[in-house]
């Protein structure tokens, strides 16, 4: 083999690339139970065993694995909840996701507005910023949904509305970070206009910081969702989600336990996946803890 062969020893960049992310154990488990939990999503139609809002009396609060036609059970009216449970799964992460989305956007607008213009612009953003950390979301979202009634696209934009303040913040303060720093002021000059170097070379340098909130976000909003759909103000009948089984089944806590359980430890396990991929995530990108 010739000394200038270097197909056996491919290079340290190629080698560094194709190697396993140097992830901790718990953070391997959480990735692959949202890569599990996705998967699921987006297959809902093709591997929900039955229709989901099927129902059978004489199969009324059968127990887990009692059957294989129901292996975790049925509810009150002969459902399966293993159906129930993979279309919730679905409804609550598309709101969860398109609310992440929405406020992502709306937050890191206002936040570049706010950078771009300052003085009253700036302080207007700001006041909004903290009229919203202050107001209770909750106590909001209640009124706003019982006044307006609940729809699907109704809920999702009103779950965008959480959070936008933090992005916000986040984008205004790394934004003027960006412009303190020169390049961002050097492409002024040669003629961009102020949306191509905030979207094209301000934005890809914040973008990761930006990505770390959203995953730190995304549970809260799943929480929130669960609570309002408990309460019986979130998704409504015949569509259900996981808050909206976890509020149908507390009323059989004591006969049917595993009605409400089973949902409850999916959120749980959801959430708690998606804060351990985020801590994770800004330990990683934070150039300070290097």
């Amino acid at each position: 083999m010739s000394i200038f062969d270097t197909s056996a020893n491919p290079p340290i960049r190629a080698r560094h690339i194709l190697r396993w992310p140097d992830m901790p154990w718990y953070v391997t488990l959480a990735t692959v139970w949202l890569l599990l939990v996705l998967a699921v999503a987006l297959l809902a139609d093709v591997i929900t065993p039955h229709v989901f809002t099927a129902m059978d009396l004489n199969y009324r609060l059968v127990p887990p694995f009692q059957t294989l036609a129901h292996p975790l059970g049925t509810d009150e009216l002969g459902r399966d909840v293993l159906s129930r449970l993979i279309v919730s799964i679905r409804v609550s992460l598309l709101i969860a996701f398109g609310a992440t989305v929405i406020s992502a956007v709306l937050g890191t607008t206002l936040g570049f507005l706010a950078a771009h213009f300052r003085g009253i612009v700036e302080q207007a953003v700001l006041m909004l910023a903290d009229f919203q950390a202050a107001l209770p979301f909750l106590i909001l979202a209640l009124s706003v949904l019982a006044f307006f009634g609940n729809s699907l696209p109704l809920l999702i934009g009103l779950m965008g509305l959480y959070g936008w303040e933090r992005y916000a913040r986040i984008a205004r303060g790394l934004a003027i970070s960006a412009s303190a720093q020169g390049y961002a002021t050097a492409i002024t000059q040669l003629g961009a206009k102020p949306i191509r170097v905030y979207l094209r070379h301000i934005l890809p340098n914040i973008a990761s910081t930006l990505i770390v909130s959203m995953t730190l976000i995304f549970p809260e909003v799943i929480l929130l969702e669960s609570g309002l759909s408990f309460l019986g103000l979130g998704v409504q009948p015949p569509m259900t989600s996981l808050g909206n089984m976890v509020g149908y089944g507390r009323e059989y806590i004591t006969r049917a336990s595993w009605i409400m359980l089973t949902p409850a430890t999916l959120i749980v396990l959801t959430t708690l996946a998606v804060s351990l991929l985020g801590d994770w995530l800004r330990d990683k990108l934070d150039p300070t803890l290097d």
